[in-house]
């Protein structure tokens, strides 16, 4: 919602300061101020004028040491913390200047403003009402009747004090309005908004129904009165064309929100360079902007993490949203609004820094409704269940605010997987019939809308169907968690047959879906039936490569093709792939060095630049599986050698991924010998030294997980993980007691 134009409001505040300086300057010369007083003065609001408020401040809070009750003071201190972001202070200061001035109405005003930024919703519901409107009539009933002169100037006055109490009564009832809607009580907000203070055709009111329209899910009525608002004001403005990018995204229009938002950032890029928007994912050291009000006139910390959310939510492009993120205009950590923070958070690489800005998140309320559904999903992701369990269940209030039924059940269900996993599944299982009952009904809902477009009789069929379609997939995109998390637990024992039974079961819903064809290809190759593997891998790797490069498709999802293939006798496919893998490979290696040898800076190339250097082990690791297959096979001599020759050169191939599959190898190899089961030939251990020596070498700063150990309250000291080095001399001391005992 607006805030009642606060900003110009804070902006007048700063005109009357400098008249304020102006009149103390004409009081200095004439004796009335000394010249330390004035030099204060002069500090101030340069500093003010200048938007250097932490400055102010400090000098501010020096000065209320020695007057106290200072009402200029204590005026500019509120209006500077207001302007840091620093609402609590603020509202701490203007509680004090009301009881300073307890008849001034507008201090109540800020007072209330600044709890209702703050989040202190209740209080400042509180604070709005102390605040006290003078009655016209009652003015008027007092005091002489006067000569004419002295009922002419007592009418002015009464004329200018009814106008600023109208004034006050438009700005208290939108405050109100905010704050409800801060609380979704939209019914009391719209009653707020309803009040006859308030114009209708007003662009702020326009904008408040708007924003209340959004919330309750009325897109198209949110989009009118955004749209009504915009012709009314005449000029391109920021928020407006945010929030209407939002419409779109809400109702799936993601092509003309990143049309919206585009505008938003290119407008504020061009009209403030100063901003320095880009310059972190340019690889280029800035420093912080701060939460200035030129940033918050722009708008462009909710365009980008507007953009953060088409890309990772519905595109799943995660490297795309980090770049959302890395475009905003530079700000230190500590500075960063809550929503900001939220999706660093999801995209963070370390995973106790995740956790720790979303614990963040909880003990400084408001944050995003989704903060707290969030945190419990990385902990069952990271494996803490029983915390997860314990937060549920010490945190009912906000349980059953912004979890929905669902979530919550599957929380729950999740949290017990690992000691009572056939009750977590029977949970799992009463949740996904749920989701199953929903999508025949949205089924019988679309093959209904089809037949009315084609008959003729509705003539919003189209449109119908397009809205049944789209509540289709998301009604699978919620049931396929459910799912797969049941297919999780036959799949951790070893059951492959009952996780097959199940994506057949689940067949009829997701059969389109690209995560479900890929675990169905991966079930297949774990039961040998290679045919049906090839048949759902080639399907995935065709419809992840057609628009982008080969490298986009997983590593190992191109390993298992080509074992299927191999397995199945049709090596020419395999090698074919290969090729084309290498081929890639090659392509992105030499964009790499062209685009460093060019000194390119572009976002676009540094984009490319960290997808190469990440996807560059496909065919590293599609040698390794091959190599790992000739193990499992018994042929160890060529099986090992093909992993060693894979990993050439180690400095650019090794790493935790491919470390992972040659480990295996070696100590499978290891275990046979150990077991008489397998004798190899010296040639063949004086090459498996050698290679090891080498890991040793190149491998002190590789780790052995991509994940490690987190820390997810600050009470889990994360423990420093493995690396290939330490791997690699375990490894050697075990081939040389084997060299030694044979």
């Amino acid at each position: 919602l607006q805030q009642h134009r606060k900003e110009e409001r804070h902006q007048e505040r700063v005109v009357v300061c400098r008249n304020q300086e102006a009149k103390r300057q004409e009081g200095m010369s004439s004796g009335g101020i000394s010249p330390q007083q004035h030099q204060l003065t002069s500090v101030v609001y340069g500093a003010i004028r200048d938007e250097r408020y932490e400055e102010a401040v400090g000098l501010l809070k020096v000065q209320l040491q020695t007057f106290p009750r200072s009402r200029a003071a204590l005026s500019l201190l509120g209006y500077c913390l207001y302007q840091t972001g620093d609402f609590r202070g603020a509202a701490a200061t203007y509680d004090d200047l009301c009881g300073v001035c307890p008849e001034e109405q507008e201090y109540k005003l800020y007072h209330a403003q600044a709890l209702y930024k703050a989040g202190a919703f209740a209080e400042a519901s509180k604070a709005a009402l102390r605040i006290f409107f003078f009655s016209g009539d009652a003015a008027t009933a007092t005091g002489d009747v006067g000569d004419a002169t002295t009922r002419g100037g007592h009418h002015a006055q009464q004329q200018q004090r009814n106008n600023n109490d109208d004034d006050l009564r438009q700005r208290v009832a939108a405050l109100r309005a905010a704050i409800a809607y801060g609380q979704d009580q939209l019914g009391t907000a719209k009653a707020h908004l309803d009040d006859e203070c308030l114009l209708r055709d007003d662009p702020d009111v326009l904008t408040s129904y708007a924003a209340i329209a959004t919330k309750e899910n009325r897109f198209e009525d949110a989009r009118s009165l955004y749209e009504a608002a915009s012709q009314t004001l005449g000029v391109f403005r920021a928020d407006i064309a945010v929030n209407l990018a939002l419409c779109d995204y809400k109702e799936g229009k993601f092509a003309s929100a990143l049309t919206q938002l585009a505008a938003v950032i290119e407008r504020g890029v061009r009209d403030h360079p100063e901003l320095s928007v880009g310059s972190t994912t340019d690889g280029v050291e800035v420093r912080s902007v701060g939460n200035s009000q030129i940033l918050q006139e722009t708008h462009l910390v909710e365009a980008f993490n507007l953009k953060f959310a088409v890309e990772y939510r519905l595109c799943k492009n995660v490297q795309a949203a980090k770049e959302a993120l890395s475009d905003m205009p530079p700000r230190a950590e500590e500075e960063l609004d809550a929503v900001s923070l939220h999706n660093a958070a999801l995209v963070d690489d370390d995973p106790s820094a995740a956790f720790r800005k979303l614990n963040f998140l909880l003990s400084h309320p408001p944050f995003p409704p989704e903060a707290y559904g969030n945190l419990l999903l990385f902990h069952c992701k990271f494996g803490y269940n029983e915390l997860a369990a314990d937060m549920i269940a010490e945190n009912g209030h906000l349980t059953y605010t912004f979890l929905s039924a669902d979530l919550l059940e599957f929380l729950e269900a999740t949290t017990i997987v690992r000691t009572s996993p056939q009750v977590a599944f029977q949970k799992y299982d009463d949740l996904a019939s749920k989701h199953v009952d929903k999508l025949r009904k949205l089924t019988k809902a679309i093959q209904d809308a089809r037949v009315k477009r084609g008959r003729g009789e509705d003539s919003s069929a189209s449109s119908s169907v397009k809205t049944a379609l789209k509540d289709y997939d998301e009604a699978v995109e919620a049931y396929m968690p459910v799912l797969m998390a049941q297919a999780k637990i036959y799949w951790e024992l070893g059951n492959y047959g009952a996780v097959e039974k199940l994506f057949r079961q689940s067949a009829e819903f997701c059969s389109e879906n690209d995560s479900w064809k890929l675990n169905v290809a991966h079930v297949f190759f774990m039961q040998e039936k290679f045919k049906d593997a090839i048949r759902y891998y080639d399907a995935y790797k065709k419809n992840t490569s057609s628009s982008r490069s080969l490298l986009e498709v997983p590593a190992i999802v191109l390993a298992n093709l080509c074992v299927s293939y191999i397995m199945t006798s049709q090596n020419e496919d395999a090698e074919e792939l290969m090729r084309a893998i290498e081929k890639e490979e090659e392509k992105a290696a030499y964009t790499t060095s062209t685009s460093t040898a060019s000194s390119t800076t572009s976002a676009e190339t540094n984009s490319n630049n960290l997808r190469s250097q990440q996807q560059s082990y496909h065919l590293c690791i599609v040698n390794l599986v091959i190599g790992t297959l000739y193990c499992a096979k018994g042929n160890f001599e060529f099986g090992i050698s093909r992993v060693i020759k894979s990993l050439e050169p180690l400095e650019k191939k090794l790493g935790a991924d491919t470390w992972y599959y040659a480990k295996r190898c070696f100590l499978a190899a290891a275990e046979m010998v150990s077991k008489h089961m397998l004798i190899l030939k010296d040639s063949s251990v004086d090459d498996i030294l050698a290679f090891l020596n080498e890991c040793e070498t190149h491998g002190a700063k590789v780790l052995t997980v991509i994940t490690p150990t987190v820390d997810p309250d600050g009470k889990h000291p994360a423990k420093p993980p493995a690396t290939v080095t330490q791997d690699a001399r375990n490894l050697k001391l075990i081939f040389l007691k084997i060299r030694d005992s044979f």
